[in-house]
């Protein structure tokens, strides 16, 4: 995958910086649920003092839940935007994380010195076979890579499937991340193979439902905080786009504020 640098990457081609909808991103991108962590930490991964760094950690949201459960945290992205943002929401909740700037396929840091790798809705941008060796390289013996995804699901002309089409008319280069990895389901075979393939052991997959509900204005900033809107269409272009969701939610979903489904899915194995 190329890198653009530290606000940036292209996905298929398109400049996607998420840097550029930092606002958005931090007001509007819902978290992972706190149940994730719950269930994770009955697994034994992101229990108190285990070391864990977050790759892609955007604003922290899932470097957050491991540091609210006790766990020693460093948080990596390539935008400085995001972690600015990410510090004062630290701040906020009262939780400390060490960050680094820097892009997950080459990470400053010691040999086996890690017990828990965690990517959060961000494996997809990687190259994953070279991030894949940086955290063989940095996991202790026994310790995690826990790759988790949050997605929003579209079925039967719900609101998410209808907005999907609104992307694509407004962005023709903006690919189907749903169909083209998840096949709309929130699923994702080919990470769980990225770990079989790169030696990991023990590896376990699962999933459940956990519908999130938006105002009418808070699904217009979450979309605008998507990749393939704010993060890389022109200024213009986002205005325009967000004049036609908000209408197409007052004509065909006027109830507000209104549940979104959604779906949590976990693939995490262990180094030997």
């Amino acid at each position: 995958m190329d890198n653009l640098g530290a606000n940036g990457r292209k996905r298929d081609g398109l400049p996607v910086d998420f840097g550029r909808t930092a606002q958005d991103y931090v007001n509007h991108r819902v978290g992972f649920p706190d149940s994730l962590f719950e269930r994770l930490r009955d697994k034994r991964i992101g229990t108190p003092g285990q070391v864990v760094l977050d790759l892609g950690t955007g604003t922290g949201v899932m470097a957050r839940g491991f540091a609210r459960s006790g766990c020693q945290v460093t948080g990596l992205d390539i935008s400085p935007l995001l972690i600015a943002e990410s510090k004062k929401l630290d701040a906020q909740a009262g939780v400390k994380i060490e960050y680094i700037l820097g892009p997950a396929e080459s990470i400053p840091l010691p040999p086996s010195s890690i017990d828990v790798v965690s990517a959060g809705q961000c494996w997809h941008w990687f190259d994953r076979r070279a991030v894949l060796s940086e955290v063989l390289r940095l996991l202790r013996p026994g310790g995690v890579l826990m790759l988790a995804a949050f997605d929003w699901i579209p079925f039967g002309r719900n609101v998410v499937e209808l907005t999907e089409e609104l992307i694509e008319r407004h962005n023709p280069a903006q690919p189907k991340p749903h169909i083209r990895l998840a096949m709309g389901a929130g699923l994702y075979p080919p990470f769980v193979r990225d770990l079989s393939e790169g030696g990991l052991c023990d590896i376990e997959t699962w999933s459940y439902d956990h519908p999130v509900r938006y105002s009418h204005a808070g699904w217009r900033g979450r979309i605008r905080a998507s990749q393939g809107v704010g993060a890389s269409l022109p200024a213009p272009k986002v205005a325009a786009f967000d004049e036609e969701l908000a209408q197409l939610l007052r004509t065909h979903f006027p109830t507000d504020p209104i549940d979104i489904p959604h779906r949590v899915w976990v693939v995490h194995g262990r180094k030997p």
